[in-house]
């Protein structure tokens, strides 16, 4: 037997979020992941389709995780402190695996399950947003705008689209802040 290890679907995808991790989408090939592997390319074939497979397999994988992550900093939190944690970890995870959150935050509209599976990272706000009595359009109105500002917030960090000479820890603080002061108030509905 040799030393090498067996090659699974899972150990496929598992070298692609590695290359997309560290260098971003347009890195991954097949050829790049059969190298990593330590394999020839026509053997991933007997784990996934092609390219477009594998990136969302990838991407599902990402967004699982990520939901995953947004969950367990909600988990005992609840109010101001709740949304405080889950921000953080939004940006934690966005800096830590800036090529899985980019797959991630990708739409995939004609794919079911990938569907439900980017509702995933959703539901810890919206079980933070009932604390708030919310209806349930204003729910989707606070939810779209919490994410739009976090992930607006996390790509430009990501791409160094804050030159000034102020520190970003406070900026981001400062947002947060100011989306619960939004949540808290009464004047911002209606």
């Amino acid at each position: 037997m040799t030393g090498r290890k067996r090659l699974t679907a899972q150990s496929v995808v598992d070298a692609a979020s590695a290359i997309v991790d560290a260098e971003g989408t347009s890195a991954l090939t097949l050829s790049r992941v059969a190298r990593e592997l330590g394999v020839k390319p026509p053997s991933l074939y007997n784990h996934v389709i092609g390219l477009d497979s594998l990136l969302r397999d990838v991407a599902l994988m990402a967004t699982e995780d990520f939901a995953d992550r947004l969950g367990a900093a909600a988990m005992g939190r609840t109010g101001p402190a709740a949304l405080r944690a889950v921000a953080a970890e939004f940006r934690a995870y966005a800096k830590a695996h800036p090529g899985l959150y980019e797959l991630s935050a990708q739409a995939r509209p004609h794919d079911e399950e990938y569907a439900r599976a980017s509702m995933r990272p959703v539901e810890p706000v919206i079980a933070i947003l009932r604390g708030y009595d919310l209806d349930e359009k204003e729910s989707i109105h606070a939810v779209r705008t919490l994410r739009a500002a976090l992930h607006g917030f996390v790509s430009l960090e990501s791409i160094g689209g804050f030159g000034l000479d102020v520190d970003v820890d406070e900026s981001f603080a400062w947002l947060v802040a100011s989306l619960v002061e939004a949540l808290e108030s009464d004047t911002t509905r209606g």
